[in-house]
């Protein structure tokens, strides 16, 4: 990886090269396989998929039910007996006799529901949407996970291209605010981009026989966190080469140097990443372990491409695309960062106001509420199965295009039917044939099939049928499932990445007390994360509800993410540490790093930021929540409370360890600047 000869680099580039040209396709046709039923995301164990076992043994695509919902033009008119008969006559054609037009108490409403297969969904609900608009005198509206289904699909379809043109425009950005100037920046971008070509092409290679469920979320999720951790590890390369330069000659001796420098904290930081990552796998939900695999591949891509695509790229540019350091940027003029002369004198004092800012901000945490978000809420404002939920909950139950299906014993059906009638929540209840020795019991609900009411009605239905030998299904039934389920998991999961991230930071810093307090730290800043964005987005969105696959994404990236940069540090604090003592190696790796790390973060959070303009509420939240972690942990925690910690403790840090340079060192203050006595040298050996 480190043997750069003369030909070895150009070698090393044109294969990456040749390798991004073939994998470049598959950036954008990762849609091509997500899944397309919501089914499939269900718990194995759980009572609505027993429901879906038994009305579907096949295990065929299950037919996605919707309602068709006419109004007269004129607001405030009746529907007409002509136009019940029209409807009457188009259901009749589209869906048989069982799709019979039901008129609203008030009148001024009909709707039908039917059902779509899952795959060519939008054309078939736009033939049935013009085959309604044949009623005359009335506007057509559909609603209902059809409907829903369907808009995310076509939002999707048109924002994978936005998402990446928004991210890279928001990174190269940054990148010439950094480096003032066009050429590096490209560079950067360039190796993202053959990352990002990498992962995708692995990726679709496992989804397209169906080893891996790839969907829409989850295909935003690898864009953002290829293209911002592989420009992080091309900002720390690149900032660690440049301090090579400038001081030896040789750019392949200085690129050794650099990738030998550089190697543990991306490899220790991509690992991290991973193994957290991979913690999902054991959750219950399918869409959940999906995300684990996926982004442990995609990090492997990172890691490779950016100590081996990059260094090659810069030999083979030569020293016009990165100027070599001066002694301000590589410490080596005695100069200590802002944050190092604010925390020298009195280091306890910083890192307490930094637990009090972040106590504040998490004090706020519990408003980030596990409610859930009806899909037509999450969808984009005026999406037209949004508009269609709407028209539907103010002339009939908001639960009829997918109500409760209850398999009971035929002999208990009556029974079943009455208390599920007497259940609140519950609007009607109807009888059809189930299974052998059963029967179906359609329960309509007063709520959106989604929403927590409903979801509350499952639950109160579901205690009121024990003992019946009944089974409850059907879309709300399986939300409720997929709910409790994901609520369920965060008490396993949590702790393991907790646990991983431990793990890791102990065999990379070889002690046990620092990778504890960076864990703590870590823990402390997503809570302020989560405080902070339950604040923004009460105040942008208009709601801080959410649901518990965003609680789970967002402290696992958090958490991951968060210990990557306190990696960057406390590496290089260690090595500087372990040649001048751990107070000058602080203020050493500050003045050498913190600048870099800085502007990484920043780029991150960016990156992050930018599913905000994804079509799905989830997915703006989880960005939203990310980045300002992200931030958080860049300019708080990693600039001030790890700094200040370690320099409290002092040669404590490294328990049950010493290091050498602190034990032969009764001086543990940074020695005078013989320059300047207001300055010290954090590279001069203390006698």
């Amino acid at each position: 990886m480190w043997k750069f000869h003369r030909a070895g680099p150009l070698a090393v580039l044109l294969l990456w090269l040749a390798l991004a040209v073939a994998a470049s396709p598959y950036t954008m046709r990762l849609g091509e396989v997500a899944p397309s039923s919501q089914a499939v995301q269900l718990p194995v164990g759980a009572e609505s998929a027993r429901v879906a076992r038994l009305l579907n043994p096949t295990a065929q695509d299950d037919l996605l039910p919707f309602a068709v919902i006419w109004t007269p033009r004129k607001g405030g008119e009746q529907i007409t007996a002509a136009q019940r008969q029209a409807a009457r006559q188009v259901t009749t054609r589209l869906g048989g006799s069982a799709a019979v037009p039901v008129l609203a108490a008030d009148g001024r409403a009909l709707t039908a529901v039917m059902a779509a297969g899952p795959s060519d969904l939008a054309a078939q609900l736009k033939a049935i949407r013009q085959a309604a608009t044949t009623v005359d005198g009335t506007h057509v509206h559909l609603a209902g996970p059809a409907a829903e289904q369907a808009d995310l699909d076509g939002a999707f379809a048109r924002a994978d291209s936005m998402l990446l043109a928004v991210t890279l425009g928001g990174v190269l950005l940054i990148l010439l605010a950094v480096y003032r100037s066009l050429v590096m920046p490209l560079l950067v971008i360039a190796g993202s981009l053959v990352a990002l070509a990498a992962a995708c092409a692995v990726l679709y290679a496992l989804a397209r026989p169906g080893w891996l469920a790839i969907d829409g979320q989850t295909q935003g999720i690898v864009f953002v966190l290829v293209i911002g951790a592989s420009t992080d590890y091309a900002l720390l390369l690149a900032a660690r080469h440049r301090e090579e330069l400038a001081q030896q000659p040789d750019a392949a001796q200085a690129m050794k140097d650099a990738c030998r420098a550089t190697a543990p904290p991306v490899l220790a930081s991509a690992a991290t990443i991973a193994c957290a990552m991979m913690t999902l796998t054991f959750s219950d939900l399918p869409a959940e372990q999906t995300l684990g695999p996926a982004v442990a591949i995609a990090m492997a891509c990172c890691a490779s491409l950016s100590l081996t695509f990059l260094p090659a790229l810069l030999l083979v540019c030569g020293r016009r695309a990165l100027r070599p350091a001066t002694a301000s940027q590589t410490g080596e003029d005695g100069r200590r960062t802002k944050a190092g002369r604010a925390i020298e004198c009195r280091p306890r004092r910083v890192w307490a106001c930094c637990l009090v800012l972040l106590a504040a901000g998490a004090a706020c945490a519990p408003f980030l509420v596990q409610s859930g978000v009806p899909l037509h809420q999450a969808l984009p404002t005026g999406s037209p199965s949004a508009t269609g939920q709407h028209v539907l909950a103010r002339h009939f139950p908001a639960g009829t295009p997918s109500p409760l299906i209850i398999i009971a014993p035929a002999t208990r059906t009556p029974e079943v039917r009455e208390k599920a009638a007497a259940t609140p929540g519950v609007a009607a209840t109807a009888v059809h044939p189930g299974p052998e020795g059963t029967a179906q019991v359609m329960a309509t609900l007063a709520h959106a099939p989604d929403s927590a009411q409903a979801r509350a009605t499952v639950l109160r239905l579901r205690g009121s049928l024990a003992g019946t030998g009944a089974l409850v299904g059907g879309q709300s039934a399986q939300l409720t499932d997929l709910h409790e389920t994901s609520v369920g998991g965060h008490r396993l999961i949590m702790p393991l990445v907790l646990a991983v991230v431990l793990a890791v930071l102990i065999v990379l810093l070889r002690c046990l007390l620092l990778p504890l307090l960076l864990v703590a730290a870590t823990w402390v800043s997503l809570l302020t994360a989560f405080g902070a964005a339950a604040l923004v987005l009460q105040l942008v969105v208009g709601s801080a509800a959410t649901e518990p696959a965003v609680v789970l994404f967002s402290f696992v990236f958090l958490v991951a993410l968060g210990v990557d940069y306190n990696i960057f540090l406390v590496h290089r604090i260690r090595a500087e540490a372990l040649h001048h003592g751990t107070t000058a190696g602080v203020h050493q790796a500050l003045a050498t790093t913190s600048g870099v790390i800085s502007a990484a973060g920043i780029i991150l959070a960016a990156t992050f930021a930018a599913l905000t303009v994804m079509p799905l509420l989830y997915l703006a939240q989880i960005g939203c929540i990310v980045a300002i972690g992200v931030l958080i942990d860049t300019l708080l925690v990693r600039l001030f409370l790890v700094p200040a910690l370690i320099l409290d403790l002092g040669p404590r840090t490294w328990w049950p360890t010493h290091l050498p340079a602190d034990l032969s060192r009764p001086r543990i203050g940074p020695p005078p600047h013989t320059g300047d006595p207001g300055l010290t040298t954090a590279s001069t050996p203390v006698p």
